[in-house]
């Protein structure tokens, strides 16, 4: 078995190296490949392949089937995630163009029990939770963005990514609350819950949901909203894709000028101080147009910081920021800007490509202590893994305002206590070889552990505090996720999806 995954993942490799060349050139490279790795690489895929013969029968010309030697690069690019962990070798991959289309793949996979999963921007670090072996269903077709002035809503298609949603609705001077930095999908953020550069000021992304398209695992297409099917409605603010595929989201829409803000960089011998404005920052700003996500990582064998600071207006109020832009920095690339402009100054897609995950803490406040114990564990897990080839250790830290999740009066499935105002603390670990991934998973438990010991001992009651979806790490139970929800979740999962398509995807699982 071990000889198998090996000349798979080499296989693999070696067809994505041709797709680099000339046109003319592809299919000489592709002949060049070992026949023996070739027919490895394609055996596992046989029992997929008449599934996926029959979607390609069956759907529209609006979508697309593609299969593992596609030449043009489709299909690599479908099963492509940004943490090279998260990617595997399905038997095909499809891009439905239409609801209908998703309607039939759906039941088609239901009825013939196929692994499958739905990928929006691939952006989620938990192997298999937008990935499979068997038929990868790609989003990317709907790539929709309406805006409606009269309702002051747009419906955004769930295949893309936030940086398009935000270009898309610039010339009419509107936004909509959604993820924070480049490259991150619009489908997967959503359903999880979503925190902003604007929750302060209107909450998660799901609080600003009206509608969903969705597809259930039956095939119905059903419009869900708060009135015609209140159950679902609550579910899907949160609760992943356990109830079917979305095609289209409603949000409401608020205004957008121009911003202020970007990325500063420290190093090391100015940590001290910076730690000292986060704290001052997390403890004492109540502008809610002013937001920050200071990240403390450890890169090239040494710690650092790179931050970037937020403000919803072209000027924020002296005194805000002042501590921050006082420390001598490495580098800046602050000013008055575009919202889309600044949410493409941070360095998000530095380690696509890597291994890599994330893990979380619930948090009440950001401490001395607190800060503190970071900048220790960046350090220490930092040399630490160096030796199991590391290329990324880093914690962002997230302050809000505790009435973030007051913005909406209706129960979510995500978060499952709307009183305490939790704020997420996220773990991301990169790493190069296959052989350190347990290394890893166990490392971030581990500093999780730890850290959520040091809240309790600062004073923090969040040894039961809700983890946030998105950044949590995959075997995390249920019950430290949706909490008292989850009794309810399971009873509308079962109630939508009684043949337990949805348990043929991956993700959390009700």
């Amino acid at each position: 078995m071990k000889s198998y995954v090996k000349t798979e993942a080499k296989f693999a490799d070696e067809q994505l190296k041709c797709l680099a060349p000339a046109p003319h050139t592809m299919l000489n490279c592709l002949r060049r490949l070992s026949a023996a790795a070739a027919l490895l690489y394609i055996l596992p895929s046989v029992a997929g392949q008449e599934v996926c013969n029959q979607i390609q029968a069956a759907v529209s010309s609006a979508s697309a089937v593609y299969f593992p030697l596609d030449l043009l690069g489709n299909f690599a690019a479908d099963i492509s995630h940004w943490a090279s962990s998260s990617t595997q070798q399905s038997a095909c991959s499809v891009e439905p163009g239409s609801a209908a289309d998703v309607s039939i793949i759906i039941q088609l996979l239901g009825s013939t029990q196929t692994p499958f999963a739905v990928k929006g921007g691939g952006h989620t670090a938990n192997p298999g939770f937008s990935s499979t072996t068997g038929v990868q269903i790609s989003m990317t077709r709907f790539s929709g963005v309406t805006y409606d002035e009269s309702s002051g809503t747009a419906v955004i298609g769930s295949g893309l990514v936030w940086d398009d949603v935000y270009e898309a609705l610039a010339p009419f001077n509107v936004n909509v609350i959604g993820g924070r930095v480049s490259g991150v999908g619009v489908g997967g953020f959503t359903l999880g819950g979503g925190y902003s550069w604007k929750t302060n000021q209107f909450g998660l992304t799901i609080d600003r949901v009206s509608a969903f398209e969705l597809v259930t695992p039956n095939g119905t297409i059903v419009s869900v909203t708060d009135s015609s099917s209140p159950d679902l409605f609550f579910g899907l603010k949160g609760g992943l894709n356990n109830f079917g595929i979305v095609t289209e989201f409603t949000l409401e829409t608020v205004p957008q000028g121009l911003v202020w803000g970007g990325l500063i960089t420290y190093t090391e011998a100015v940590l001290p101080a910076v730690a000292t404005a986060i704290e001052q920052f997390a403890s004492t700003v109540t502008d809610p147009k002013a937001a920050i996500i200071p990240a403390v990582n450890f890169l090239l064998g040494a710690p650092g910081v790179s931050h970037i600071m937020f403000y919803d207006g072209p000027t924020p109020p002296a005194g805000i920021f002042d501590d921050f832009l006082a420390i001598p920095f490495l580098t800046a690339d602050i000013s008055t800007r575009s919202f889309l402009s600044l949410v493409q100054a941070a360095p998000s897609n530095a380690t696509s490509g890597s291994r890599g995950a994330f893990h979380t803490v619930s948090l009440l406040n950001y401490s001395a202590t607190m800060i503190n114990a970071i900048l220790n564990e960046t350090n220490f897990w930092g040399a630490e893994l160096a030796l199991a080839g590391a290329t990324f250790i880093s914690y962002d830290i997230e302050p809000f305002l505790p009435t973030i999740y007051t913005h909406n009066p209706l129960p979510t499935a995500f978060p499952p206590d709307r009183g305490p105002g939790y704020m997420p603390l996220n773990l991301y670990y990169a790493w190069s070889d296959t052989a350190f991934d347990a290394t890893f998973h166990s490392a971030l438990q581990q500093s999780a552990a730890h850290l959520t010991a040091v809240a309790e001992a600062d004073g923090q009651a969040i040894a039961n505090a809700p983890l946030y979806t998105n950044y949590a790490l995959y075997d995390t139970p249920l019950e430290r996720i949706y909490g008292d929800n989850l009794p309810r979740l399971q009873a509308i999962k079962a109630a939508v999806d009684p043949d337990n398509v949805m348990g043929l995807a991956g993700g959390f699982k009700f």
